[in-house]
């Protein structure tokens, strides 16, 4: 094992592992932004709609096999802290083999999935056909940009979250860089965005390959015997289903939130949309330390080590904490400001100074949830995850069925936050089995 995986547990190592994650999740807006200014000095309307419809989709297809990353560094993890480093190596293969086979998959599936795709979302016909044009070039990179959510997940399960960052960085920097060559030097339009994201995501998992070539030292990861092992085989199936079902619930909470504040009319529903953008800071803020106790969890249990565990886990909640602090009294100061720089309208910009508030204590409601979901990772307790997911679900329903008709869009807000509480308290209430597993 490397020095940082031996090493003592301390908050100078909690946050070299976070840090990287965040500046990298930093680069995902950056990238969208671009790929939409970048159209948006062609002078139509049309491709900016194709291109922003044309990534939503191939967006909700990949994101569909995101369980790859999460799934690959909680077993990874554990296999490093139990010492097995072939074991890891034959799991960055087996997150590779599923990657790629699940790329091809969508290539041979595309004509139906397109169809489908537009049944649900229909656009004009000159959206929809240059929409499409992107699809076809795209989704040839289907393999690479899936296989690199193993690879991240493998590098994480390492502590080598510098390296997610570099690869991060290489993937979108080679990407806007191609956009700005493609689309506004050679004038490619639409296809070049596609032409530009293809030819990054595949340099992508060459360079990704390249950053895990110590799995690749040994004999492992050509040994066939251990790669499909059925037993391996099986564990893998069932850790990545049920993160699997657990984040398509997730995803139908807020897929249904917009659906629901769209009753509301337009100018709530702008709101919204703006106030969400809160949640995804608090998101990608949270989500290094959550990688972090994946990261750090996921070894303590592979070496059986329960006070490790349990220094794992508070660490990492030590600093979750810090940052809802900072990002709640940062909302309550500058939220007005952070609104007003979303949009210029005035009607929705006084209609969301309405329900800030909510967006003031929902990192902190939040944070139990977010760091849980990576001790629970960490810990491959993926079953609990999905049933405490389905119970918070329920509860969401529910208040959304009697605090909505009583109090409109506040009931809705309000809906959400308790979701959040109810997957906190019921996954903190499995917290005491998964020590008592590492105390076996």
């Amino acid at each position: 094992m490397s020095d940082s995986q031996t090493g003592a547990l301390t908050h100078s190592r909690v946050l070299k592992i976070a840090f990287p994650i965040v500046l990298s999740n930093a680069t995902v807006p950056i990238l969208g932004a671009v790929d939409t200014g970048v159209v948006g000095q062609l002078g139509q309307a049309a491709p900016i709609g194709a291109v922003g419809i044309g990534a939503i989709i191939l967006g909700a297809l990949y994101w569909f096999f995101g369980f790859l990353r999460m799934g690959t560094s909680g077993m990874a993890a554990q296999a490093l802290g139990a010492g097995d480093r072939p074991e890891a190596a034959a799991l960055l293969m087996r997150a590779l083999l599923i990657g790629f086979a699940a790329g091809v998959g969508l290539i041979l599936l595309q004509i139906p999935l397109m169809w489908a795709a537009f049944q649900v979302s229909p656009a004009s016909g000159e959206v929809e056909a240059l929409a499409r044009s992107y699809m076809r070039i795209r989704i040839w990179s289907a393999p690479a940009a899936i296989s690199l959510y193993g690879i991240s997940g493998w590098l994480i399960a390492n502590e080598r979250t510098r390296s997610v960052l570099v690869l991060q960085f290489w993937v979108n920097g080679l990407n806007i860089g191609l956009d700005l060559w493609f689309v506004l030097g050679l004038d490619w339009g639409v296809q070049g965005v596609a032409i530009a994201t293809f030819l990054a995501e595949w340099s992508g998992l060459v360079l990704g390959l390249w950053l895990c070539r110590s799995a690749f030292a040994g004999s492992a990861w050509r040994d066939k015997a251990r790669i499909f092992n059925r037993d391996r085989l099986k564990q893998m199936a069932v850790v990545n289903t049920d993160i699997m079902l657990r984040s398509v619930l997730l995803q139908v909470i807020f897929i249904s939130f917009l659906f629901f504040g769209a009753d509301f009319g337009d100018v709530p529903l702008a709101a919204n949309q703006v106030l969400l953008q809160f949640l995804f800071i608090t998101a990608y803020a949270l989500d290094g330390f959550a990688i972090s106790a994946e990261t750090l969890v996921g070894q303590a249990l592979g070496a059986g080590n329960y006070t490790a565990l349990r220094r794992s886990a508070s660490l990492t909640s030590f600093w979750g904490l810090v940052t809802v602090t900072v990002l709640s009294l940062a909302f309550w100061v500058f939220g007005g400001d952070i609104i007003d720089l979303m949009t210029t309208a005035p009607d929705v910009r006084a209609e969301a100074r309405v329900y800030l508030v909510y967006m003031i204590v929902a990192p902190v409601l939040g944070v139990a949830s977010w760091m849980l979901d990576g001790i629970f990772i960490g810990a491959t307790r993926t079953r609990d995850m999905r049933n405490m997911m389905a119970l918070s679900f329920i509860v969401y329903a529910v208040s959304i069925a009697v605090l909505v008709p009583m109090f409109g869009n506040h009931g809705l807000w309000l809906s959400l936050l308790i979701s959040f509480v109810a997957r906190g308290v019921t996954l903190a209430l499995k917290y005491p089995g998964l020590e008592a597993q590492a105390g076996k």
